[in-house]
């Protein structure tokens, strides 16, 4: 399967033509929140923590969706610059690999709630719920599901019992298994009955 549903950090891309979008996600449970711009939020969400539907809180984040790179990039700039007195450092258990260190503000939720709405006023679109959008996306991917979750389990050990933490590729397939159970995206019809069973034991 390709890198768009696994954890690697976003490619970083050139070209500013294209659908993109602003981001806004709050971290469940706490009142900081990570800023940014994605060609697929998707992937960056999940670059930034493998189970990004228990750390963030998807329900209150939201997307503004731009024509460019160039016009999110600006977005982006323009509330980093309203927000700069509400900066606050990454928590610790994002990871540290995606970057994006200097995006995290705490006490901004509701400033960026009203610009989106702003921004609304103004043409942009505004998706406002993440968890809405994320659900569509896996949904739009999961045809590539069946033979990605197929490839890794055959390389797996037969034995009942899988330590996730000896077997990063296991971990990764249950995060990402986890994910459409979170968004109540039915498996069954998306696997085939050997990764069905699989993720049964191990889950």
């Amino acid at each position: 399967m390709s890198s768009r549903i696994d954890a690697r950090v976003e490619p970083i891309r050139t070209l500013s033509r294209g659908r993109c979008f602003l981001y806004v996600a709050p971290r469940m449970h706490d009142d900081i929140l990570k800023l940014g711009f994605a060609r697929d939020p998707l992937v960056r969400l999940h670059a930034l923590h493998g189970r990004y539907y228990e750390f963030f809180d998807l329900d209150a984040g939201f997307l503004i969706e731009t024509d460019t790179v160039r016009e999110s990039r600006n977005l982006e700039t323009a509330f980093k610059r309203l927000l700069c007195d509400h900066n606050a450092p990454a928590p610790l258990t994002a990871r540290r690999q995606a970057g994006g260190f200097s995006e995290w503000y705490r006490g901004a939720y509701g400033i960026l709630s009203d610009r989106a709405r702003a921004l609304a006023d103004e043409g942009f679109q505004h998706h406002p719920s993440l968890r809405t959008w994320l659900r569509q996306r896996l949904i739009a991917q999961s045809a590539d599901l069946y033979a990605w979750s197929e490839a890794i389990v055959s390389t797996l050990p037969s034995d009942d019992v899988v330590d996730r933490s000896v077997l990063p590729e296991a971990r990764t397939l249950t995060d990402v298994l986890d994910a459409y159970a979170d968004f109540e995206i039915g498996l069954e019809p998306l696997l085939s009955a050997d990764v069905l069973d699989w993720y049964r034991r191990v889950a």
